[in-house]
């Protein structure tokens, strides 16, 4: 049964051990194929390490990546082939018929095959290996012509020199003046330079930049990239030769990595909103901690679907009946199957993942189970959640994100509401008080900034725009027409006149900071204008609250000067 499946009788195999017991050429054949597949795995070592350890591998990775995979293979056919050559040239199967006892194949044939099919087997393993890497450098095209494209919009990323951006592009003004500016405002401010710098970062209230651009060199993302390229050299060249902010010289190659390459430089950039990567600003081992922590893609399945389908292919080759292999190995499979059920269920729940783009890391979640936290890392078998404070982790079946209702906060949206609730004592006058929150508001939107001086509350103009400076990016992105800050009078509770304000900001996680700087502010602009709020408890007054409203009318004057220069928003007005 077995000679009827393979192809191969238990004669041929028996004659091909007994010619490779009886020829010294055969034994020196196959003493060279294994001593030399021993001397190019060493060879193959030794040669990716030195790799890791050269300039190219941390300026070119994927150039790297090829040669590390394509060299054991060349080996490895180079050997083959000649053990290959030998065998036609020379015939070390004298009289291999008289040992054949089955017509088939004869026994030279037989060990022909075997030969092709070793060689088989490394094409195969080759080109499955390849693949990953041609798609992962057409996804780091596709990647670089998103930062390109974000580039452009910026108008320029912090770390360029000499204005980069207007060297390349050249600002036409628009032919309709937008209602943000009056029509002499927008004259004068095209009379001179600075003027034109201010049009050219103004946007209007749906957050669009007015007039175009148009490139003054013939292919402006060449020279983009090449500026790019000069960056990361000198982000390795401050590596390297110690100027940076560790004060040591990075090894390269080392098995702590303290370097990003090319493509872990840029992912670190596009992460922090295209920030300057400080050389030497992470602890040893945090590039590996973050290669490891990766999204795995899809395109990692193909390899494996390649290199099966050539051993199918051999199998076949063989003369095996496959239809006789799936009926053997069917009843196995099945097995396997309902054993693994649900490690299957959360690997296609993890592609679907993956192929749709339902989430991915550092996306704000809510599970079915009231817990929030951020998206920390997803694999094929469980998703890690993380806690917005760093409480704790929740481990979950990928599954689950796929066949339960889970709230993402931050797909497809930019505007995550911060809503500040705030109560009054009965003395002081609702519009007043209305119109000071609207004034707090305005002081948040403008102050409220995080460490790189980006505001953390969006804007239908960045405040920068109007002091000629450069937008934040708190003005992007706005797809909507949002007026803030809004501000509501909720109603009369026991000891208080209940307030709620609320902003907008781009960050799930901005929100608390922001909420906790707009209570700082609220007490400073409340103890300015003497606006009260009440103990939570009830008050027996024993004094004269004619007396008490007499000292709260002194500063009437100047809330009533707050009211006419922010107004009330859209308050009703008594």
């Amino acid at each position: 049964m077995v000679g009827e499946i393979v192809g191969i009788t238990g004669g041929q195999v028996k004659t091909v051990f007994s010619l490779l017991s009886s020829s010294i050429s055969l034994q020196i054949a196959f003493t060279i194929l294994i001593a030399g597949i021993i001397i190019i795995t060493t060879i193959y070592r030794k040669f990716s390490s030195w790799i890791r350890a050269q300039k190219f591998n941390y300026t070119k990775p994927h150039l790297a990546n090829f040669l590390r995979v394509v060299l054991l293979p060349c080996f490895a056919l180079a050997l083959i082939s000649s053990i290959n050559l030998y065998i036609q040239i020379f015939e070390p199967f004298n009289g291999d018929d008289d040992f054949n006892n089955d017509k088939k194949l004869t026994t030279r044939e037989t060990f022909i095959k075997i030969v092709n099919t070793i060689n088989v087997i490394v094409i195969g393993y080759t080109i499955s290996q390849l693949i990953p890497i041609i798609l992962r450098y057409r996804e780091l095209s596709i990647s670089e012509h998103k930062n390109f494209n974000s580039w452009k919009m910026a108008q320029g990323f912090t770390d360029d020199e000499d204005e980069l951006f207007y060297k390349l592009f050249e600002w036409i003004p628009p032919n309709v003046i937008p209602n943000e500016i009056t029509s002499e405002q927008f004259k004068k401010h095209l009379t001179h330079e600075d003027g034109r710098k201010f049009l050219q970062r103004l946007r209007t209230n749906n957050g669009l930049q007015i007039g175009s651009y148009k490139a003054v060199t013939k292919d402006p993302f060449i020279k983009w990239k090449k500026f790019e390229d000069k960056k990361y050299l000198k982000y390795y060249q401050d590596c390297i030769n110690g100027n940076n902010k560790s004060g040591k010289k990075l090894k390269l190659g080392s098995a702590i990595e303290e370097i990003y390459n090319r493509s872990m430089w840029e992912n670190e950039k596009r992460i922090n909103n295209f920030e300057m990567v400080i050389p030497g600003a992470k602890p040893p081992g945090y590039t590996k901690k973050k290669n490891a922590f990766v999204p795995r893609s899809i395109n990692q399945i193909i390899p494996l679907m390649v290199f099966a389908s050539t051993i199918i292919g051999i199998i076949s080759w063989w003369g095996m009946d496959l239809v006789v292999l799936a009926t053997a190995t069917g009843g196995l499979a099945l097995g396997i199957g309902l054993a693994l059920k649900e490690t299957i269920e959360n690997y296609f729940a993890y592609i679907l993942i993956r192929k749709d783009r339902i989430l991915k890391e550092e996306d704000m979640i809510k599970l079915s189970s009231d817990y929030r936290g951020y998206v920390h890392r997803i694999t094929p078998r469980v998703t890690y959640i993380r806690h917005p404070l760093n409480k704790s982790l929740a481990i979950i079946p990928t599954k689950m994100l796929v066949s339960n209702q889970i709230i993402n906060y931050t797909k497809e949206t930019t505007l995550f509401p911060v809503i500040v609730k705030v109560g009054v004592s009965y003395l002081n006058d609702p519009k007043q008080v209305a119109s000071i929150l609207i004034k707090i508001g305005s002081i948040a939107m403008s102050n409220i900034k995080d460490k790189r001086g980006t505001h953390l509350i969006r804007q239908n103009i960045c405040p920068y725009i109007k002091r000629n400076k450069q937008s934040c990016g708190c003005d992007k992105d706005v797809h909507v027409d949002i007026k803030q800050p809004v501000v509501r009078f909720d109603g009369f509770s026991d000891s208080a006149l209940d307030f709620t304000m609320w902003l907008y900001v781009k960050e799930y996680g901005n929100q608390f900071k922001v909420r906790s700087d707009i209570h700082l502010i609220i007490f400073e602009e409340f103890k300015k204008y003497d606006i009260r709020i009440p103990w939570p408890i009830r008050t027996i007054y024993h004094s004269d609250e004619k007396f008490e409203s007499e000292e709260i009318a002194k500063l009437d004057e100047e809330r009533s000067k707050i009211v006419e220069k922010f107004g009330m928003g859209d308050l009703y007005k008594l």
